[in-house]
C-alpha cells in the first residue's frame, strides 16, 4: 500500500526521525511484484524520498511548535508561582515592620524607664552625699576653730552656757510657753522706780519694769527680771498641769555682766510651797538658800510622799544687801506627770504582824 493512503499522524507524535526497519518482504509472489511495480514506475526513488522528507519537515514544525507550547505553559505557571512569592513578600516587608517597632518599643522602653529610674536615683543620692560633704567640711572648719581657740573663749563660751542653762537637762512646767501663768492675787506688787517710767510733759506714758511673768521665759538679759519692793515678797505660779513636784531651779546673772558690778539684790532666804485645793492649801516643800556666785542653782524639794500640784509659791525672807528691791530673774520647776517610782528597798506591799 502507497505511504500516502496512510492514515493521517497526530501533528503532536514525535518525529520519526530513527529510521524505521526495513520489512523483509516475503519471497515468491511479492518480490516479482515490487519487480513489476519497478519496472512499471523506472524512477518513483527521488519522489519518494522528497516525500519522505518533507514529512519529516512537517513532523519536526508540529513537535517544535507542541514543545514550544508546553514551554509556555511551564513558563506561565512558573512566572504565577514567582508573582505569588512576590505579593507575599510584598504584605510581609509592610507589616512586618510595625510589628516590629511595637515589639521594639514594649521590648525597649522598660529597660529605658528602670535605667532612667536608675539615673535619678543616683542623682539624688549623689545631691546627698555633696550636702553632707559640705556639712562635714563646716563642721571639721568649726572644730579647728574650736582647738585654735583660747582658754578665755572657753571660759567666756562656758559661762553663756551657764547662763543659757543648757545643762539643765530637766523638763520645766513653768514655761509661759507650755501654759504656765502667775497668780497676781498671791504675788507681790512690782516694784515701780522712776527710772523705769517714760514721761512726756509731767505725764508718765509707760512703764518699762518688767512684770511678774517675765521669770517664767528663758531670756537672761541684764535688766530683764521682776523686782519687788525691799527684801521681802512672794510669787505664785500656775503650773501647766498638775505635777509631781521633785526640784527647783532659781537662775540670776553673773556678777561679770551686771550693770552694778555687784549682785546685792539677788534673793537669799527663801521658803516653797505646794498650793492645791480650791481654797489653795500651802504645803510645805522646804527652806532653802541661793548663793549668787553660782548663778544657777537647783534644790531638792521635800515632797514625800510624793503629791502632785498645780501651783507652786516662792516666798522670799532675804535679799544680799540691796534695801530696795529684790531682783528674781527666772524660776524652773521640776518633776513628772506621772507618780515617781518607789525606792527598790520599800515594798508595795504592806507588812504582816
Amino acid at each position: 500500500m502507497p505511504r500516502s493512503s496512510r492514515s493521517p499522524v497526530d501533528l503532536c507524535d514525535p518525529p520519526e526521525d530513527v529510521v524505521r526497519p526495513r520489512r523483509v518482504a516475503p519471497r515468491g509472489r511479492n518480490t516479482c511484484r515490487v519487480t513489476e511495480d519497478n519496472l512499471s514506475n523506472p524512477n518513483p526513488t527521488w519522489i519518494t524520498c522528497l516525500a519522505c522528507f518533507l514529512r519529516t519537515q512537517a513532523h519536526q514544525i508540529l513537535f517544535n511548535t507542541c514543545r514550544c507550547k508546553l514551554f509556555f505553559q511551564k513558563l506561565m505557571e512558573k512566572t504565577g508561582v514567582l508573582v505569588l512569592c512576590a505579593f507575599g513578600f510584598w504584605m510581609f516587608s509592610m507589616h512586618l515592620p510595625s510589628k516590629m517597632e511595637v515589639w521594639q518599643d514594649d521590648s525597649i522602653n522598660s529597660p529605658l524607664q528602670s535605667l532612667r529610674m536608675y539615673q535619678e536615683k543616683v542623682r539624688h543620692h549623689t545631691g546627698e552625699i555633696q550636702d553632707l560633704r559640705g556639712n562635714m567640711t563646716q563642721l571639721i572648719a568649726k572644730l579647728q576653730l574650736m582647738e585654735a581657740m583660747s582658754d578665755e573663749q572657753k571660759i567666756a563660751q562656758k559661762i553663756m552656757k551657764m547662763i543659757q542653762g543648757d545643762f539643765i537637762e530637766k523638763p520645766d512646767f513653768a514655761l509661759k510657753s507650755i501654759g504656765a501663768s502667775i497668780d497676781f492675787e498671791q504675788t507681790s506688787t512690782t516694784y515701780n522706780h522712776d527710772k523705769a517710767r517714760s514721761y512726756w510733759n509731767w505725764i508718765r506714758l509707760w512703764n518699762y519694769a518688767q512684770p511678774p511673768d517675765v521669770i517664767l521665759e528663758p531670756n537672761m538679759t541684764p535688766g530683764n527680771c521682776w523686782a519687788f519692793s525691799g527684801d521681802r515678797g512672794q510669787v505664785t505660779i500656775r503650773l501647766a498641769q498638775k505635777v509631781y513636784l521633785s526640784n527647783l531651779t532659781l537662775q540670776h546673772i553673773p556678777k561679770t555682766i551686771s550693770l552694778s558690778g555687784s549682785l546685792d539684790t539677788a534673793p537669799k532666804d527663801f521658803v516653797i510651797y505646794g498650793m492645791e485645793g480650791s481654797p489653795k492649801e500651802e504645803v510645805f516643800l522646804g527652806a532653802f538658800q541661793f548663793q549668787p556666785e553660782n548663778i544657777i542653782q537647783m534644790f531638792q524639794l521635800q515632797n514625800q510622799p510624793a503629791r502632785a500640784f498645780g501651783a507652786v509659791k516662792v516666798k522670799i525672807s532675804s535679799n544680799w544687801g540691796n534695801p530696795r528691791f529684790t531682783c528674781l530673774y527666772r524660776v524652773r520647776v521640776h518633776g513628772s506627770v506621772t507618780p515617781p517610782r518607789e525606792h527598790p528597798n520599800q515594798s508595795p506591799y504592806p507588812q504582816r504582824d
